[in-house]
């Protein structure tokens, strides 16, 4: 039997932000049954946890509920809340799919500091993407651009908040989509709106059996490198709260870094029984 632990994850209140599993000892399993494992969550990322191979406290090893990913950011979050509470921190290193990440835990709050460049992909077209997220195509403010961090998603910014809550995605858009432009994370589209105290935001991968994301950190850094375009932002990202989930995010956008922080309440534990 193996040992789990499930984080809500950029929250502070249990049932809030994004639920993530944690296989402390991943080493007890076979490779075989990692993806099997994280289907069975079918959270949006299930995390599995090696002892470290480079400079780090431990290797980290992401699977949404069909493939492995290199990054993502509210599993780096809650696996530094997790090992904070283990008493490790406040500052440490965790070894990911895209490299040595930096980290800080205290208190049930974490940050991660991501200083890959932002990379952009593709501009996808704008009528696929409105159809692909159902909102006519003149709620869209700007033209769609795929970019990332680490992961790649395709970021479209609407005209109005109320236009933000009444999307309705389409999986043949999705699908469409993912043909058209391969490369990013199967057509996953992050929409959002600015206003004067935050952005507000939704996040779909149907094709990743990810209906709705509840809070995405990996976009989050991402974005906040879009937006800042080469100088430094701070922002505050609401995302969830059309599907029950409040989570919070924070973004600090500098020169060449991204750091993103939130918190993360421990809500489950039990163990896998193989």
């Amino acid at each position: 039997m193996t040992d789990y632990l499930v984080y809500d994850v950029f929250t502070a209140r249990p049932f809030g932000g994004n639920p993530l599993a944690i296989i402390p000892n991943a080493a007890e399993l076979g490779e075989a049954q990692l993806q099997k494992i994280a289907r069975e969550f079918n959270f949006s990322e299930t995390v599995f946890l090696y002892p470290p191979e480079a400079g780090g406290v431990a290797k980290v090893r992401i699977f949404t509920p069909t493939m492995e990913v290199p990054f993502a950011g509210h599993p780096t979050i809650g696996t530094a809340v997790m090992l904070g509470e283990a008493g490790l921190g406040p500052e440490f290193v965790l070894e990911l799919g895209i490299g040595e990440i930096a980290v800080w835990s205290q208190g049930g709050r974490a940050s991660f500091t991501n200083t890959r460049p932002l990379s952009v992909i593709a501009e996808p077209d704008a009528a696929l993407v409105a159809r692909a997220i159902g909102t006519p195509e003149t709620t869209i403010a700007s033209a769609p651009i795929m970019a990332g961090v680490g992961l790649e998603f395709t970021f479209v910014e609407l005209t109005d908040r109320a236009a933000l809550a009444d999307l309705v995605p389409d999986v043949a858009a999705f699908r469409e989509g993912a043909a058209r432009y391969p490369n990013g994370l199967d057509f996953a589209i992050y929409a959002y709106v600015r206003d004067e105290t935050a952005v507000h935001a939704r996040m779909f991968a149907p094709l990743d059996n990810i209906a709705e994301d509840p809070a995405t950190g990996s976009a989050a850094a991402a974005l906040g490198a879009l937006l800042a375009d080469g100088g430094s932002l701070d922002l505050v990202i609401r995302q969830g709260d059309d599907m029950g989930r409040p989570s919070i995010i924070e973004v600090e956008a500098r020169k060449d870094s991204v750091t993103v922080t939130g918190s993360a309440v421990r809500v489950m534990e039990g163990k896998l029984v193989l």
